[in-house]
C-alpha cells in the first residue's frame, strides 16, 4: 500500500469488481467527496466509497435522492474538492437539471452512470446501452460535456482517474458510461503507485482577489477556478452572465459569447480529448464500431471473421462524447462497410451514420439481459459480404 501525503493507493495486482475498481479510480484522482443514493448497478460504488473515503481524509454522504446528489457535488467541487457521483438510469434522469447547472457554473465533477435497462424502471439487473444520447442531450440547451465508456474493469479504474483529470482541466462534468456487465464483473486490475498515475488539478487564479472575474477564460478557453474560501468574492449563477459572474439575462451578446465558449472549450479541444483503440484495420473491408461490454465480444468476431477470410476490424469507442466523428471517417473512407453493434433500439447507430457518409451502416439492436454473442456479431459481418 502506497500512502501519499492525504491520499492512500492500494497499488499492485488485484481481483476487484468493476465498481470497486471504479472507487479506487476516484480515490487514486484525488476525489474526496461523494453524494450519492443507492440504486442498481451502482450500489457498489456507493458502498466503496462510504468505506474509503473515511480512510483517506474524504467525505461520503447518502442523499435524500439524485436531485440532491448532484447538487451536492456542485457544492463541493466549488468548495475546492473533487467530488463523484454514480447511479444509473432513472436516477440519471433525476440529475439531468443539475448536470445543467454543473455546465453552466463551469463546475469540474464526475458523474459515473452504471447502465441497465429501461426505459422507467426497467429491468434494475440487467445490462444496456441506453443512456448515450440522454448523456450527451438530457440537460436543456446548447452544452458540450465528456463522456468515457470502459470495456473492462481495468478501465474503470483507468478511465474514473481520466475523468476527473478531463474534469479538472476543461471544468466540466465528466461521465464514466459503464454498462451493467462491466460494472458488476470481477477481473485482475494493476494499480499503479500514487507516484506514476497521472493527477491533474484545476488551474488556480494568479489575479488578485479584486482583479479576478471567474469566467474569463485563457487562451484554452478554459477559465481558471477560484473557490470559496479562497478570498475570492463573486457570483456562481445558472444564469447566463458576463465573465464576473453577473446575471446577463436580457444580453444575446452574452449569450452568444458564453455559449459558444461553453461548447468550444470541448469542441476545440477534442483532439486532445478523444480516444479510440484500433484493432486490424490496415487492410480491413469491413469495420465493427463498437463501445463497451459489446466490444468484447465485437473483437472475437473481426478475429473469427479472418480466419474465415474476411478482412474485417474494429474501432473501438472509448470517448463517447465527443463524438470522434475524424476516426470514424477515416474508417469508414476505406471499408466497403459498417457493422454498429448496440445494446439499445439506435443510438450511437446514428452518430456513425453521420461520419460515415456514403458508407453502407449496419446495425445490430440486442436489448435484454443477454450482450451480443461474437457469432451474432460475425453473422452480421458475413452479411455485409453479400
Amino acid at each position: 500500500m502506497d500512502e501519499g501525503k492525504d491520499k492512500v493507493i492500494l497499488s499492485g495486482k488485484r481481483f476487484m469488481m468493476g465498481d470497486v475498481a471504479c472507487v479506487e479510480g476516484a480515490i487514486a484522482a484525488g476525489c474526496r467527496f461523494f453524494a450519492g443514493y443507492p440504486i442498481t448497478p451502482a450500489t457498489e460504488i456507493a458502498e466503496g466509497m462510504a468505506r474509503r473515503l473515511p480512510q483517506v481524509g474524504g467525505v461520503y454522504i447518502q442523499m435524500e435522492d439524485e436531485i440532491g446528489s448532484m447538487a451536492a457535488i456542485i457544492g463541493a467541487s466549488y468548495a475546492g474538492v473533487k467530488s463523484m457521483t454514480a447511479t444509473s438510469g432513472p436516477g440519471f434522469s433525476l440529475m439531468m437539471e443539475n448536470i445543467g447547472l454543473a455546465v453552466m457554473t463551469e463546475t469540474p465533477c464526475v458523474i459515473v452512470n452504471v447502465m441497465r435497462g429501461g426505459p422507467s424502471t426497467g429491468q434494475p439487473t440487467m445490462p444496456g446501452q441506453q443512456d448515450v444520447m440522454q448523456a450527451k442531450w438530457g440537460s436543456h440547451g446548447d452544452y458540450e460535456i465528456i463522456a468515457l465508456a470502459p470495456s473492462s474493469v481495468q478501465e474503470m479504474f483507468d478511465l474514473t482517474v481520466e475523468a476527473f483529470n478531463l474534469a479538472e482541466t476543461y471544468r466540466v462534468p465528466v461521465m464514466v458510461l459503464a454498462d451493467e456487465i462491466v460494472g458488476h464483473m470481477w477481473e485482475r486490475v494493476k494499480i499503479p503507485s500514487a507516484e506514476s498515475i497521472k493527477v491533474v488539478s484545476r488551474k488556480k487564479p494568479t489575479a488578485s482577489t479584486e482583479d479576478y472575474a471567474p469566467f474569463k477564460p485563457d487562451d484554452d478557453l478554459v477559465p481558471p477556478m477560484g473557490c470559496f474560501g479562497e478570498g475570492y468574492h463573486f457570483h456562481a449563477t445558472g444564469l447566463t452572465h458576463d465573465e464576473r459572474g453577473h446575471p446577463q439575462t436580457e444580453s444575446a451578446e452574452a449569450q452568444q459569447k458564453l455559449v459558444q465558449r461553453l461548447c468550444d472549450k470541448i469542441r476545440k479541444n477534442a483532439d486532445k480529448i478523444l480516444r479510440v483503440e484500433k484493432a486490424m484495420l490496415e487492410d480491413a473491408e469491413v469495420a465493427v464500431v463498437a463501445y463497451g461490454i459489446v466490444a468484447r465480444a465485437s473483437l472475437s468476431a473481426v478475429v473469427k471473421a479472418r480466419t474465415m477470410g474476411i478482412k474485417a476490424g474494429l474501432l473501438r469507442l472509448i470517448t463517447l462524447w465527443p463524438f470522434p466523428d475524424k476516426e470514424v471517417a477515416k474508417v469508414a473512407r476505406k471499408v466497403k462497410a459498417v457493422v454498429v453493434p448496440e445494446m439499445n433500439c439506435g443510438q450511437i447507430v446514428r452518430e456513425v451514420e453521420r461520419a460515415a457518409k456514403e458508407t453502407s451502416v449496419f446495425f445490430l439492436s440486442k436489448l435484454g439481459e443477454e450482450p451480443h454473442k461474437p457469432s451474432e456479431i460475425l453473422e452480421a459481418i458475413r452479411r455485409t459480404q453479400k
